[in-house]
């Protein structure tokens, strides 16, 4: 018999909302709906917004017992990045459970969460209580292709949802990772940049066989390497210094003489996220050119992912301009902004606390994340977005790597914490 909580997140992934990109979508609808359904069933109004046919939203208000403290956002998105079945071992949107963990697409990013935000609401307002404050409630659609569809629609077109609210929780946070035995939480404080760009190589049209100084195809490769070999120096942020600090401190004699990259590789797996945190990083992820392989082409494309330390996003576009030449166009698809703040303050001594009281002894440590969520969108409206989706993992588990990755899967134990710790959160806070 599965608890509530798996069974949520096992539904959730059994409903495909791959988001492909520039407006490429399987949907959100069903997802929200059935998340709506959960809501409504707690005795609570939801309502829907769709800021495209088939990308669908949903947010709700929750009444708390003490109405003078601001409101809480607890947010979500329903949206997941494309899967390649052949590539797993299980059905990617079959939401199997075997070997103690739940399998599936969106399994930790971030249907998990959604089923734990239902689960927490279920298990206080079903009991006849109330949260602490008033929560504002959000499942977004879009979150993957950077929330136009989704947060950002919603705060553009109806910032009123959000009204007293000056804070939120969301993903990518206060999950478990283990140095040299001892169990700590990360919480995210802060989040990259994100700029999407595509680059533009023009050339001279002609035949494969011939000699060709002004070949679009070749112009691009250069480019693309510059950008691809670019070492960025090393730039560490207020939130990075203090996790670097604190974790070389938990180390002990291991840390001494080691440097920012060292410390951050000591941390295991979770160095994936920390380590691409440490400075800027630009990748190329796509390249599209030419149509026969005896004509060479006029014009070619190249994708770029470029996460940007907040506060930098400027004079990173600058020099990559550099790096790829004046006669390098550079298309610029969706660009974002870098979020920092503060590891203090009443939401985030009470985050510490309800993780400390289910793991007693833990460390809780601040981080910057290498990615984006929807708190970016959020921010815009004055309110201070964490990352704080509890979870206990065993440390065996390369967790980072789950993230759009092949067989994503997550502990049910870790389910169960990140629920009881997340209702113990909404009952205090």
């Amino acid at each position: 018999m599965l608890d509530l909580t798996t069974t949520i997140a096992r539904d959730l992934i059994r409903f495909d909302t791959s988001n492909f990109g520039e407006g490429r979508s399987h949907g959100e609808t069903e997802a929200a709906e059935y998340l709506a359904a959960h809501l409504e069933r707690l005795g609570l109004t939801v309502q829907s917004f769709d800021a495209a046919p088939r990308r669908t939203s949903i947010v709700t208000r929750v009444e708390g017992r003490d109405r003078s403290k601001p409101a809480l956002v607890v947010h979500g998105h329903t949206d997941v990045v494309p899967a390649i079945a052949a590539d797993w071992s299980v059905d990617p949107f079959g939401g199997v459970v075997k070997d103690g963990m739940l399998w599936g697409r969106g399994a930790v990013d971030m249907k998990n969460m959604d089923a734990m935000i239902v689960t927490a609401l279920d298990r206080i307002l079903g009991s006849g209580r109330q949260p602490e404050r008033d929560l504002v409630v959000a499942f977004f659609a879009d979150e993957e292709a950077g929330g136009v569809l989704g947060s950002g629609y919603l705060v553009r077109e109806h910032p009123e949802l959000f009204a007293g609210a000056t804070e939120a929780i969301s993903e990518v946070g206060g999950y478990s990772i283990d140095l040299d035995g001892k169990r700590a939480y990360l919480v995210q404080t802060g989040e990259k940049a994100l700029i999407w760009m595509t680059l533009v190589a023009r050339g001279t049209a002609g035949h494969g066989s011939q000699v060709n100084g002004e070949n679009a195809v070749t112009r691009l490769a250069r480019a693309v390497a510059a950008i691809g070999g670019r070492e960025w120096p090393l730039h560490l942020t207020a939130t990075t210094r203090q996790l670097l600090d604190r974790v070389a401190e938990l180390l002990g004699s291991r840390a001494q003489n080691l440097s920012p990259d060292e410390i951050a590789i000591a941390t295991g797996t979770a160095s994936r996220f920390i380590s691409a945190t440490l400075r800027t990083t630009a990748n190329p992820t796509g390249l599209t050119a030419g149509y026969k392989h005896n004509v060479i082409p006029d014009r070619a494309e190249a994708m770029i992912d470029v996460r940007v330390l907040p506060g930098e996003e400027d004079a990173v576009l600058a020099e990559i301009q550099e790096l790829v030449g004046p006669d390098i166009e550079i298309l610029i698809s969706h660009r974002d902004i870098g979020l920092e703040t503060s590891f203090d303050g009443e939401l985030v001594d009470a985050m510490v606390g309800s993780l400390q009281r289910h793991d007693p002894g833990a460390e809780v440590l601040p981080y910057l994340l290498s990615g984006g969520t929807d708190n970016k969108a959020l921010s815009l409206l004055g309110i201070r977005g964490f990352g704080f989706a509890p979870l206990q993992l065993p440390a065996s588990l390369d967790f980072p790597a789950m993230f759009h990755g092949v067989d994503e899967r997550v502990p049910l134990d870790a389910l169960g914490f990140g629920a009881d710790v997340l209702t113990d959160l909404l009952l205090r806070y």
